[in-house]
């Protein structure tokens, strides 16, 4: 089988040339710079299947495209997958599949050093030293012991983000999901009766939902204003789960004292690369990079070394088994 696979970093080529191919078959990966999208597609004929990640546009017309390129199956090296129009991938029989858990461990910890660097401001003070200055004035922070946090989505990521902090830090942890886990009470966690009572009382909410219909903007206007003045937001799940010109509102008054932040909804066009030379066109994400209360990363809280090994041993035995039977265990239905 021949695999475009698009968007590829040198850590994606590495794990996948590390990656195991049983024996008897046979696998060529292609590995190209630039996002599948309208304009890229033609990239993919010749090509059985195409590897995406987050960022990459699959559309209608895209999926349309790569149907009459002779593809049949999209594999995505991630767990979310609303960058695909599923009903035009099962109108033209391309099978879809993805990574449903590559390591929840990795953007578990992530999560919490992001909370731990708004919260003790590891960032500023690193600069600082670095410059020579070692004041403390404008690095106060707050115990995580004692406070309550609020997890929104409570999947393998927001269970364990949960865990961590419930059982290390000794927080109070709630949470919010509307198909509740069995594991959350063991993990120390306490579901609340619905999101208000979460963003009432949360001193720190962190998002772990995925990106559908219904958490599109799940932080807006409204629900900002229903939230503690001065909660600390954080978000390593999807961009779109914030309204970015709500949350800049809620900034500029005061009311959210921090941010972390390792997804834009807007990042396709910065994010993977080095933008180090251009202007940034997007006002809003000019705008939130201005701010000194907002500690911003390039959705890098997947990249660990086992996170990587288990999104390539994943892909590859879904194509295997897509080849061989049609589905696999992560496909993707409409």
């Amino acid at each position: 089988m021949k695999v475009a696979v698009f968007g590829a970093k040198k850590y994606d080529v590495n794990s996948f040339h590390k990656a195991t191919i049983p024996d008897g078959k046979v696998m060529e990966f292609q590995y190209f710079d630039p996002l599948l999208d309208e304009k890229t597609v033609a990239l993919a004929a010749g090509f059985e299947a195409v590897c995406i990640f987050v960022n990459d546009i699959c559309d209608a017309e895209v999926v349309k495209k790569l149907n009459e390129l002779g593809v049949k199956y999209i594999v995505l090296r991630c767990a979310g997958f609303n960058n695909v129009d599923l009903q035009a991938a099962s109108r033209y029989g391309i099978k879809v599949a993805r990574v449903p858990a590559y390591s929840p461990e990795a953007v578990a910890e992530f999560t919490v050093g992001m909370i731990m660097t708004v919260v003790r401001k590891y960032h500023k003070a690193y600069n600082r030293v670095r410059e020579g200055n070692f004041l403390l004035d404008g690095l106060l922070g707050f115990n995580i012991n004692g406070k309550t946090i609020g997890i929104i989505g409570t999947g393998k990521i927001g269970l364990l983000t949960g865990k961590i902090l419930a059982k290390g830090f000794g927080a109070k942890v709630i949470a919010h999901d509307p198909y509740p886990s069995n594991l959350a009470e063991e993990y120390g966690i306490t579901y609340v009766k619905n999101l208000e009572d979460l963003l009432s009382v949360s001193d720190i909410i962190s998002l772990h939902c995925p990106l559908i219909d219904s958490t599109k903007y799940i932080i807006n206007d409204a629900t900002l204003a229903q939230t503690k003045k001065g909660v600390v937001l954080i978000n390593t799940s999807r961009g779109a789960l914030i309204d970015t010109y709500a949350l800049i509102r809620a900034l500029k008054t005061g009311h959210v004292s921090a941010v972390g932040l390792d997804v834009y909804e807007r990042e396709s066009g910065y994010f993977f690369a080095d933008s180090s030379e251009k202007v940034i066109a997007d006002d809003s994400f000019a705008r939130l990079l201005s701010f000194y209360n907002v500690f911003m990363t390039g959705h890098q809280a997947f990249l660990t070394a086992e996170a990587l090994h288990n999104i390539a041993d994943t892909t590859i035995q879904n194509l295997i088994d897509l080849e061989a039977t049609g589905t696999c265990a992560c496909i993707v239905e409409q």
